[in-house]
Protein backbone atom coordinates (compact mmCIF):
# COMPACT_ATOMS: atom_id res chain seq x y z
CA UNK A 1 0.00 0.00 0.00
CA UNK A 2 1.09 3.36 -0.89
CA UNK A 3 1.29 6.07 1.73
CA UNK A 4 2.87 9.89 1.35
CA UNK A 5 6.12 10.20 3.04
CA UNK A 6 6.62 10.52 6.41
CA UNK A 7 9.23 12.81 8.25
CA UNK A 8 10.62 10.00 9.73
CA UNK A 9 11.25 7.80 6.53
CA UNK A 10 12.16 11.03 4.48
CA UNK A 11 14.72 11.65 7.13
CA UNK A 12 15.77 7.38 7.01
CA UNK A 13 16.14 7.98 3.36
CA UNK A 14 18.81 11.22 3.71
CA UNK A 15 20.55 9.64 5.71
CA UNK A 16 20.78 6.59 3.57
CA UNK A 17 22.02 8.31 0.76
CA UNK A 18 24.06 11.06 2.35
CA UNK A 19 25.95 8.85 5.03
CA UNK A 20 27.57 6.90 1.97
CA UNK A 21 28.18 9.95 -0.37
CA UNK A 22 29.89 11.81 2.81
CA UNK A 23 32.38 8.73 3.83
CA UNK A 24 33.05 8.56 -0.26
CA UNK A 25 33.93 11.58 -0.21
CA UNK A 26 36.09 11.77 2.81
CA UNK A 27 37.74 9.23 1.55
CA UNK A 28 38.45 10.53 -2.30
CA UNK A 29 39.40 13.95 -0.35
CA UNK A 30 42.72 12.15 1.75
CA UNK A 31 44.31 11.67 -1.51
CA UNK A 32 45.08 15.24 -1.44
CA UNK A 33 46.59 15.96 1.73
CA UNK A 34 49.50 18.13 0.78
CA UNK A 35 47.37 21.23 -0.49
CA UNK A 36 43.61 20.34 0.01
CA UNK A 37 40.95 22.16 -1.91
CA UNK A 38 38.97 25.21 0.30
CA UNK A 39 35.90 23.87 2.08
CA UNK A 40 33.45 26.35 0.68
CA UNK A 41 34.37 25.35 -2.58
CA UNK A 42 34.19 21.70 -2.14
CA UNK A 43 30.36 22.53 -0.36
CA UNK A 44 29.71 24.49 -3.69
CA UNK A 45 30.42 21.72 -5.74
CA UNK A 46 29.07 18.99 -3.63
CA UNK A 47 25.58 21.25 -3.48
CA UNK A 48 26.32 21.81 -7.35
CA UNK A 49 25.58 18.09 -7.57
CA UNK A 50 22.65 17.90 -5.62
CA UNK A 51 21.54 20.32 -7.70
CA UNK A 52 22.04 18.39 -10.63
CA UNK A 53 19.28 16.01 -10.12
CA UNK A 54 16.60 18.41 -10.45
CA UNK A 55 18.13 19.51 -13.80
CA UNK A 56 18.69 15.63 -14.90
CA UNK A 57 15.45 13.93 -13.97
CA UNK A 58 12.84 16.04 -16.49
CA UNK A 59 15.76 15.67 -19.54
CA UNK A 60 15.87 11.63 -18.77
CA UNK A 61 11.99 11.64 -18.64
CA UNK A 62 12.31 13.61 -22.02
CA UNK A 63 14.61 11.47 -23.65
CA UNK A 64 12.65 8.11 -21.94
CA UNK A 65 9.38 9.81 -23.92
CA UNK A 66 11.59 10.31 -27.42
CA UNK A 67 13.57 7.31 -27.42
CA UNK A 68 11.33 4.68 -25.67
CA UNK A 69 12.82 1.75 -23.97
CA UNK A 70 16.03 0.91 -25.81
CA UNK A 71 20.03 1.01 -25.52
CA UNK A 72 20.13 4.46 -27.08
CA UNK A 73 18.29 5.93 -23.75
CA UNK A 74 20.79 3.91 -21.92
CA UNK A 75 23.26 5.95 -23.39
CA UNK A 76 21.22 9.32 -23.41
CA UNK A 77 20.12 8.78 -19.32
CA UNK A 78 24.65 8.44 -18.69
CA UNK A 79 25.20 11.32 -21.17
CA UNK A 80 23.10 13.61 -19.52
CA UNK A 81 24.11 12.94 -16.46
CA UNK A 82 27.67 13.49 -17.16
CA UNK A 83 27.41 16.12 -19.04
CA UNK A 84 25.06 18.05 -16.28
CA UNK A 85 27.42 17.18 -13.35
CA UNK A 86 30.38 18.53 -15.74
CA UNK A 87 28.73 22.02 -16.49
CA UNK A 88 27.77 22.10 -12.62
CA UNK A 89 30.83 21.33 -11.75
CA UNK A 90 32.91 23.86 -14.13
CA UNK A 91 30.23 26.73 -13.33
CA UNK A 92 31.54 26.09 -9.06
CA UNK A 93 34.85 25.05 -8.75
CA UNK A 94 36.90 24.76 -12.46
CA UNK A 95 36.56 27.69 -13.51
CA UNK A 96 37.53 29.58 -10.00
CA UNK A 97 40.62 30.82 -9.05
CA UNK A 98 40.85 27.30 -6.38
CA UNK A 99 41.62 25.45 -9.31
CA UNK A 100 44.64 25.86 -9.44
CA UNK A 101 46.47 22.40 -10.07
CA UNK A 102 45.82 18.77 -12.03
CA UNK A 103 44.30 16.85 -9.37
CA UNK A 104 41.89 19.59 -8.40
CA UNK A 105 39.84 18.51 -11.41
CA UNK A 106 39.46 14.63 -9.91
CA UNK A 107 38.73 15.82 -6.46
CA UNK A 108 36.03 18.68 -7.45
CA UNK A 109 34.31 16.67 -10.74
CA UNK A 110 34.45 13.67 -7.96
CA UNK A 111 32.57 16.01 -5.25
CA UNK A 112 29.83 16.87 -7.97
CA UNK A 113 29.11 13.50 -8.51
CA UNK A 114 29.08 12.50 -4.83
CA UNK A 115 26.39 15.20 -4.74
CA UNK A 116 24.26 14.28 -7.31
CA UNK A 117 24.63 10.43 -6.11
CA UNK A 118 23.83 11.18 -2.43
CA UNK A 119 20.52 12.87 -3.67
CA UNK A 120 19.60 9.95 -6.20
CA UNK A 121 20.24 7.76 -3.65
CA UNK A 122 17.78 9.21 -1.57
CA UNK A 123 15.45 9.24 -3.41
CA UNK A 124 15.81 5.34 -4.68
CA UNK A 125 15.89 4.33 -1.14
CA UNK A 126 12.54 6.14 -0.27
CA UNK A 127 10.47 4.38 -2.67
CA UNK A 128 10.44 1.11 -1.19
CA UNK A 129 10.12 2.75 2.44
CA UNK A 130 6.80 4.43 1.22
CA UNK A 131 5.51 0.88 0.13
CA UNK A 132 6.74 -0.27 3.60
CA UNK A 133 9.44 -2.56 2.12
CA UNK A 134 11.84 -1.49 4.93
CA UNK A 135 14.42 -4.59 3.93
CA UNK A 136 13.94 -3.90 0.38
CA UNK A 137 15.22 -0.25 1.65
CA UNK A 138 18.02 -1.29 3.31
CA UNK A 139 19.19 -3.77 0.46
CA UNK A 140 18.67 -0.62 -2.13
CA UNK A 141 20.82 1.73 0.41
CA UNK A 142 23.69 -0.85 1.03
CA UNK A 143 23.78 -1.84 -2.87
CA UNK A 144 23.36 2.00 -3.84
CA UNK A 145 26.70 2.18 -1.46
CA UNK A 146 28.65 -0.53 -2.95
CA UNK A 147 27.87 0.17 -6.56
CA UNK A 148 25.86 2.96 -7.88
CA UNK A 149 27.74 6.00 -6.06
CA UNK A 150 31.15 4.16 -6.65
CA UNK A 151 30.00 4.43 -10.48
CA UNK A 152 29.19 8.19 -10.32
CA UNK A 153 32.90 8.45 -8.80
CA UNK A 154 34.74 6.71 -11.39
CA UNK A 155 32.74 7.82 -14.53
CA UNK A 156 33.43 11.57 -13.42
CA UNK A 157 37.06 10.99 -12.09
CA UNK A 158 37.62 9.36 -15.45
CA UNK A 159 36.41 12.71 -16.77
CA UNK A 160 39.05 14.82 -14.27
CA UNK A 161 42.06 12.94 -14.74
CA UNK A 162 41.84 13.28 -18.94
CA UNK A 163 41.09 16.91 -18.05
CA UNK A 164 43.61 17.15 -15.22
CA UNK A 165 46.46 15.72 -17.95
CA UNK A 166 45.63 18.98 -19.82
CA UNK A 167 45.65 21.45 -17.14
CA UNK A 168 49.35 22.71 -18.76
CA UNK A 169 48.62 22.73 -21.46
CA UNK A 170 48.77 25.88 -23.67
CA UNK A 171 46.14 24.72 -26.69
CA UNK A 172 42.45 25.67 -25.67
CA UNK A 173 42.01 23.15 -28.33
CA UNK A 174 43.41 20.52 -26.88
CA UNK A 175 41.66 21.39 -23.57
CA UNK A 176 38.80 21.62 -25.06
CA UNK A 177 39.31 17.69 -26.80
CA UNK A 178 39.94 16.28 -23.55
CA UNK A 179 36.69 17.71 -21.94
CA UNK A 180 34.97 15.63 -24.92
CA UNK A 181 37.13 12.60 -25.15
CA UNK A 182 36.74 12.47 -21.03
CA UNK A 183 32.64 12.84 -21.55
CA UNK A 184 32.54 10.18 -23.85
CA UNK A 185 34.59 7.84 -21.62
CA UNK A 186 32.89 8.72 -18.64
CA UNK A 187 29.37 8.21 -20.50
CA UNK A 188 30.35 4.91 -21.31
CA UNK A 189 31.65 3.85 -18.31
CA UNK A 190 28.24 4.68 -16.94
CA UNK A 191 26.07 3.09 -19.88
CA UNK A 192 27.85 0.13 -19.69
CA UNK A 193 26.89 -0.19 -15.51
CA UNK A 194 22.84 0.77 -16.47
CA UNK A 195 22.92 -1.85 -19.21
CA UNK A 196 23.86 -4.36 -16.97
CA UNK A 197 21.99 -3.31 -14.43
CA UNK A 198 18.73 -2.52 -16.99
CA UNK A 199 19.11 -4.60 -19.67
CA UNK A 200 20.12 -7.21 -17.83
CA UNK A 201 17.79 -7.32 -14.64
CA UNK A 202 20.27 -7.40 -12.60
CA UNK A 203 21.79 -11.25 -13.12
CA UNK A 204 25.15 -9.80 -13.80
CA UNK A 205 25.02 -7.31 -10.74
CA UNK A 206 27.58 -8.54 -8.50
CA UNK A 207 30.11 -8.81 -11.78
CA UNK A 208 29.49 -5.32 -12.57
CA UNK A 209 30.10 -4.55 -9.01
CA UNK A 210 33.39 -6.11 -9.24
CA UNK A 211 34.01 -4.31 -12.09
CA UNK A 212 33.59 -0.96 -10.66
CA UNK A 213 35.69 -1.95 -7.30
CA UNK A 214 38.21 -2.83 -9.84
CA UNK A 215 37.88 0.80 -11.55
CA UNK A 216 37.90 2.57 -8.13
CA UNK A 217 41.41 0.65 -7.16
CA UNK A 218 42.56 1.95 -10.89
CA UNK A 219 41.29 5.40 -9.68
CA UNK A 220 43.52 5.32 -6.93
CA UNK A 221 46.56 4.31 -9.32
CA UNK A 222 45.55 7.74 -11.09
CA UNK A 223 45.84 9.92 -8.59
CA UNK A 224 48.84 9.04 -8.16
CA UNK A 225 50.19 9.57 -11.49
CA UNK A 226 48.30 13.20 -11.57
CA UNK A 227 50.19 13.99 -8.59
CA UNK A 228 53.45 13.71 -10.30
CA UNK A 229 52.43 15.89 -13.25
CA UNK A 230 54.25 18.93 -12.90
CA UNK A 231 54.49 22.27 -14.57
CA UNK A 232 56.62 22.62 -17.74
CA UNK A 233 59.99 23.86 -17.42
CA UNK A 234 60.35 28.27 -18.71
CA UNK A 235 62.75 28.33 -21.05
Amino acid sequence: MTTEPSGLLLFYALIGGFLPALFWLWFWLREDKLHPEPRGRILFAFVAGMVGVAIVYPLEKAALSYLGWSMWTIIAWAAIEEIIKFGLCYLVAIRSRDYQEPIDALEYLITTALGFSAVENSLFILSPLIQGDIVGGIITGNMRFVGASLVHVVSSAALGYVIGREFYARSRFWKFMSVIFGLALATTLHAIFNYFIIYQSGTNVFVVFGFVWAAAILLLVLFDKIKKIKAPSKI
